[in-house]
């Protein structure tokens, strides 16, 4: 997660990426939906685009002016965008939902979950835990065991 935050952890790139992967993609049309500092989107585009998120493309030769379009690792982010917004309707929209992902051909509100690739079943505790990975170093380590700890002294209250 730390890795991942590093990259897109502030407000202003969610909302960029957000905004590309539904066909934005000129500095203007990013400056007009969200209204941000020219100062801040500069800069938040230059590390999407160093990230690997987006990709600057040439779009006109006089004066030089560029798009930013999402490359496959941005596209492979819409999931979590999608998640984060489903939370966000879900958990903080006291004055109700400002914006919801549909189903193009009904209109009807989805219900977006994180799921299983191989099995199609959501993913969520009990069923899934964290493990260490093959890279795991001993902080890593160290913090599963411990959530593994944790796991068995709740089973054996029960």
């Amino acid at each position: 997660m730390g890795r991942t935050l590093e990259r897109v952890g502030d407000t202003w790139s969610l909302m960029i990426l957000r905004d590309a992967l539904q066909g934005v993609s000129k500095f203007d049309q990013f400056q007009k939906s969200l209204g941000v500092a020219p100062n801040i989107l500069t800069q938040r585009l230059a590390a999407l685009v160093e990230a690997g998120f987006l990709e600057r493309r040439p779009y006109q030769d006089r004066p030089v002016r560029h798009e930013y379009v999402p490359t496959d690792l941005g596209r492979d982010f819409a999931p979590v965008l999608t998640a984060l917004m489903a939370f966000g309707n879900r958990h903080f929209a006291a004055e109700g939902i400002a914006s919801h992902m549909v189903e193009a051909a009904t209109g009807l509100p989805a219900e977006p979950v994180v799921v299983d690739r191989r099995t199609g079943k959501p993913i969520g505790a009990p069923d899934y835990i964290y493990a260490a990975g093959p890279a795991a170093g001993l902080e890593v380590l160290a913090r599963v065991a411990l959530l593994a700890e944790k796991r068995g002294a709740r089973l054996g209250e029960v």
